[in-house]
């Protein structure tokens, strides 16, 4: 049910940003954002919602742009594209433990056998929620 400030849910958000940018353009932004670039804000509230125009709104403030990063990552989950992979498994080095997160679910949806390796190490994270996903993400792969 979607919420009542949003009206939408990020999903139907992602849905709608993929009409209009196409499913490639909408991953390399993604991409991009994962990567630290703020330069489209239609992007961000597009995958922020309200939250993300606040953050907007305020500048970006350094402690915050970590928001981004897990925004980006959950567009990447709801429109994925392999091109994106080289930005997940670096995000699984993410100093913030959403962004490491979305990795494990991610990895885990799209059964992505390259992230093997990363979701290994994720096991270990100190977050639980982290863990969680990567674990359930190895499950999903299998054995080798």
């Amino acid at each position: 049910m979607p919420g009542r400030i949003w009206q939408t849910t990020p999903q139907r958000s992602v849905e709608r940003e993929c009409q209009g940018r196409g499913r490639i353009p909408f991953a390399e932004a993604c991409c991009r954002m994962l990567d630290g670039d703020d330069s489209d804000p239609g992007l961000i509230v597009a995958l922020g919602g309200p939250p993300g125009q606040a953050l907007i709104d305020r500048g970006l403030p350094p402690h915050l742009r970590y928001w981004l990063r897990v925004w980006a990552a959950r567009g990447l989950f709801w429109a994925w594209d392999d091109l994106a992979l080289p930005q997940l498994i670096e995000a699984g080095e993410d100093e913030h433990w959403r962004v490491r997160e979305w990795v494990g679910k991610i990895a885990g949806r799209y059964a992505l056998p390259r992230t093997r390796e990363v979701l290994e190490r994720l096991v270990h994270d100190d977050v639980p929620r982290v863990r969680t996903a990567a674990v359930r993400a190895l499950g999903v792969l299998g054995d080798d």
